[in-house]
């Protein structure tokens, strides 16, 4: 086996369901203290929980360069994994971590322990090459991507920020690829503001309509305005800002009772031409200008799940794109689709240029996830073209 597909067998072999690390940042600390790095284990949350407050460990691992003045490269990825599903459906167990047909099969294989594996092994063929450089590498692990995230990267990130840690640019793992290897990166994420809406009525015979206040009927209208309402233009870089509605729930079950309260579930995932601030206040301005009148009364709880980031064009892109057009002869297109990542913490927080670059996304969270392992030496070659244009 090659190095890097070594390590990815290794970490693919560890049961790692979210939010459970088992052993994968153990087997990494010990590989980059081998390479000079000064590993450190962060834990957060509470050791006697079970569920979204349970105990988180973390890793944040440093090789300085020799320059301290000079940038620092981090790269961000998860060793947790979403749960495997029934396994008898999986052509090889899900943690067997199995090379065959040209693949590596397993829950990871692309979201997202083989990119870690290859930024490992793309330091230690950098640091082999440029013992003297002057930028410095950085690794920062959580065990807390896949379910809250609310004890991991978030609360790295803000201790490096007491602290005065810098981060100049950060490399995320996430499996950005579509068709081929580096044909798309994400160099920014739209926003994601969640809204859990109440409407409350009075609960009536429904045969008796004018004793009862029917939430349903109350809200139609007002939903109807906020599907049809065209919140931004986007720009260059992002789509239109979205709004969703994912959940309704009312009633008591019976056909002959009006309910007394109504439940809407919807989300924005929004572009830099909006805030989560200037959504609510549009928001609210509709729900207030249609229930001024109604006898039925509203809540909103909000939640924001992360701000919409941006990697404009320049040096770090650059760079990114130039490794990947190198090693694969391909083109990478810049996107900023798709869902969150941790990136929405970093980018914010610590004021770096994110940008995320992976394997194929194709299989990710499927029975029988896997990715090519030609593909994996590919991505260290990217990753260490990357840590040469950056830090040198």
């Amino acid at each position: 086996m090659t190095p890097t597909l070594s390590l990815s067998t290794r970490l693919l072999k560890e049961p790692s369901v979210t939010p459970n690390d088992f052993d994968c940042q153990n087997i990494l600390a010990d590989e980059l203290g081998k390479l000079g790095f000064a590993n450190e284990f962060m834990y957060f949350g509470n050791p006697d929980s079970k569920g979204s407050d349970a105990q988180i460990k973390n890793l944040w691992s440093v090789k300085a360069g020799k320059n301290p003045d000079a940038p620092i490269l981090c790269f961000a990825g998860h060793t947790d994994v979403v749960p495997v599903g029934d396994e008898s459906k999986w052509t090889y167990p899900p943690f067997s971590a199995t090379v065959a047909d040209g693949y590596l099969w397993g829950r990871g294989a692309a979201d997202m322990k083989t990119a870690i594996a290859c930024f490992v092994v793309a330091c230690e063929n950098f640091i082999k090459k440029h013992p003297e450089h002057q930028g410095s590498i950085a690794l920062l692990i959580t065990a807390d991507e896949e379910a809250a995230a609310i004890n991991g990267t978030v609360k790295v990130v803000e201790t490096l920020k007491a602290r005065g840690q810098k981060m100049d640019y950060c490399l995320v793992g996430e499996p950005s690829s579509t068709s081929q290897l580096g044909d798309v990166i994400k160099n920014g994420r739209r926003g994601s503001l969640n809204a859990k809406l109440t409407i409350t009525g009075k609960q009536g015979h429904i045969a008796y309509p004018h004793l009862a206040i029917n939430p349903i009927h109350a809200v139609s209208t007002t939903l109807a305005e906020l599907v049809s309402t065209q919140w931004d233009n986007g720009n260059e870089y992002f789509p239109a800002t979205s709004m969703q509605i994912s959940n309704i729930n009312s009633g008591t079950g019976a056909t002959n009772v009006i309910a007394g309260d109504c439940t809407v579930l919807f989300n924005f995932r929004y572009c830099t031409e909006n805030t989560a601030e200037s959504l609510k206040a549009k928001t609210h301005e509709i729900f207030d200008r249609h229930f001024t009148n109604s006898d039925a009364s509203y809540h909103i709880e909000w939640n924001l799940s992360g701000e919409p980031f941006l990697t404009e064009k320049g040096d770090f892109v650059d760079a990114c794109c130039d490794a990947i057009l190198a090693v694969t002869s391909t083109k990478a297109e810049l996107s900023t689709s798709g869902g969150t990542s941790d990136g929405r913490f970093i980018a914010p927080m610590m004021n770096a240029q994110v940008v995320e670059l992976g394997v194929l996304n194709a299989t990710i969270h499927q029975i029988d996830e896997c990715v090519a392992t030609d593909d994996l030496e590919k991505l260290t070659q990217i990753y260490e073209l990357i840590l040469e244009r950056m830090l040198l």
